[in-house]
């Protein structure tokens, strides 16, 4: 049956492909360790629950307004104020079901055919699928080992021609750790007054999570594109609410009415007892996220001198985020391959670095949002692979 639009261009997150079959090994009697999705490992905090549970018990069971609750917009913008003494007017904040609606509405209001859109590579596959989707030329923004997998403002820049119309930037990124300095975010942000007609996107879905005395700078610290940056955040990761599915953007005010349009079609709200829980984790205790992230940086260290420990491999030190991209080229295997090969051999699943984009071929992604001795024996096992194979 013929459809009118052509779905066989978009693409997919190979990481449930990879977590469903984790599943079916496991299942099959296989001692599987999950090193490939990307969620927290960690419940969400108790108090954040019964937030969700008081909601229910108070008959919180109706629509709420598509934009999100009045209460919980404002909780956003003060945390935002709080954390970079940036003031968002509550009223620019739209309430979703997840970061990739936020990626879903801005691809969809800017691509269409003979317009151009810039993503990172490697980079969260969604950016690619969804620019594909609407006709677009996707543009990789190169993200290079060689520059601590952070973006060059000067090489974003020198990708931009009369047919862009939207810029997708990711710091902490997803999925090399990467954090842009500040130095880097200033040039790009000088650069871009050259070019007034070009959105951007800033996807800060892992703001939290730096490590190394790393500084992560949001685009809303600069008022000069605020009128053309559409941010990207959320509960999923700092808050390890990854099933909850619930996040939030903020939208210049020009483009508000078209996202609110959007969520009036397509969602009609977000579930109500979800966002008494956001509201709950942003005026709440902030105790649990410390505690995770500062887990989180313990097992970072781990897993990049383990990774570094197996010949053939080289793992960069990632700076934000919970994942590590060592480089395999060195084994002689592609990455693919040995992603596969450690799944269905090993028990260990990863992800394959061409799953995040034409770029990733030679690397490998692991999450170490797992615990401290699973990541040990995972490791171990690559190793011992990897010396059974050559």
């Amino acid at each position: 049956m013929e459809t009118v639009a052509d779905f066989d261009r978009m693409g997919e997150e190979n990481a449930f492909a990879v977590l469903a079959r984790a599943a079916e090994l496991a299942a099959g009697g296989m001692d599987v360790i999950n090193l490939g999705i990307g969620q927290p490992d960690f419940p969400t905090p108790p108090n954040i629950v019964e937030a969700a549970v008081r909601a229910l018990h108070d008959g919180r069971h109706g629509y709420t307004p598509a934009t999100g609750i009045p209460e919980l917009r404002e909780a956003v913008s003060g945390d935002i104020n709080r954390r970079f003494k940036q003031n968002v007017n509550p009223d620019n904040v739209l309430i979703v079901p997840g970061g990739k609606v936020t990626i879903f509405a801005a691809i969809m209001m800017f691509g269409t055919r003979g317009r151009e859109i810039l993503y990172p590579d490697p980079g969260f596959p969604i950016y690619r699928s969804m620019i594909e989707f609407t006709g677009a030329a996707p543009v990789p923004i190169p993200i290079r080992e060689e520059n601590g997998f952070a973006f060059s403002a000067d090489e974003t820049l020198s990708l931009i021609t009369d047919q862009t119309r939207l810029v997708i930037l990711n710091s902490p990124a997803n999925p090399c750790g990467g954090v842009t300095p500040r130095s880097e975010v200033e040039r790009l942000v000088a650069g871009l007054s050259k070019f007034p007609n070009v959105a951007i996107m800033s996807d800060e879905i892992y703001d939290q999570m730096t490590y190394d005395g790393e500084e992560h700078v949001s685009l809303l610290s600069f008022p000069e594109i605020r009128d053309r940056l559409i941010l990207l955040n959320g509960w999923s990761k700092t808050y390890a609410m990854t099933g909850w599915r619930i996040g939030y953007s903020v939208w210049p005010e020009k483009l508000f009415d078209h996202a609110r349009k959007l969520a009036v079609n397509a969602w009609s709200c977000v579930n109500a007892p979800t966002q008494y829980a956001a509201l709950e984790a942003l005026t709440g205790p902030q105790d649990a996220v410390a505690e995770m992230v500062s887990e989180f940086d313990s097992r970072r260290k781990l897993v990049v001198q383990l990774a570094n420990e197996i010949p053939g491999v080289t793992c960069a030190t990632p700076k934000g985020a919970f994942y590590a991209f060592p480089n395999i080229t060195g084994t002689g295997f592609k990455a693919k391959r040995l992603a596969s090969d450690l799944l269905e051999k090993t028990g260990i699943a990863t992800v394959g670095g061409p799953d995040f984009g034409i770029l990733g071929e030679g690397y490998i992604r692991l999450s170490y949002a797992n615990s401290q001795d699973n990541i040990r024996e995972a490791l171990h096992r690559m190793s011992r692979f990897l010396a059974s194979e050559t």
